[in-house]
């Protein structure tokens, strides 16, 4: 039987314009390095254990220097839970359409961003539920404005409408 004892607790924004995602490429991480993420995202700090928005917001300016005010329909819309080394990963993607046209591809102080057509997204080096997340919110999440729930296991992960 596992004991889990540790909880990682983290949050990410996928900036959308059109039929296109801005990843980035995060290089000289300890957790997710020389893999495509998204947009901007972390850890929960202490103060923002009970706000995964104001996490994700803090975030995008830390590492896009983009303010809320650039940004329309930001949304959280998959809260995912995983099991890996030893702790359980707690992680909320939000999603939100980039406004700001002067906002060609933003430099990342976490690596290399660029614009993907949501076609591109399935070929890439991805975190294990990060793929499954983008590919359900490209093939069913970007139509509706639900919350979806994701428990991965070895097989994948299954999202439910919560």
């Amino acid at each position: 039987m596992k004991h889990i004892g540790k909880i990682r607790s983290m949050a990410s924004v996928y900036l959308r314009r059109d039929d296109k995602l801005l990843l980035l490429f995060r290089q000289g991480n300890s957790i997710v390095s020389n893999l495509w993420i998204g947009s901007a995202g972390g850890h929960f700090e202490e103060a923002e254990l009970r706000d995964a928005r104001a996490c994700v917001l803090r975030e995008l300016y830390e590492e896009l220097s983009i303010n809320e005010d650039a940004l329309e329909n930001l949304s959280l819309r998959y809260v995912t839970i995983r099991y890996a080394d030893n702790e359980l990963r707690q992680n909320y993607y939000f999603f939100a359409d980039l406004l700001d046209e002067k906002i060609q591809t933003p430099n990342s102080t976490e690596g290399i961003t660029k614009w993907f057509s949501f076609k591109e997204t399935k070929d890439l080096p991805m975190p294990f539920t990060a793929r499954y997340v983008v590919a359900h919110y490209i093939q069913t999440g970007q139509y509706t404005d639900v919350l979806y729930g994701g428990i991965a296991n070895s097989d994948g992960v299954e999202f439910t409408i919560l």
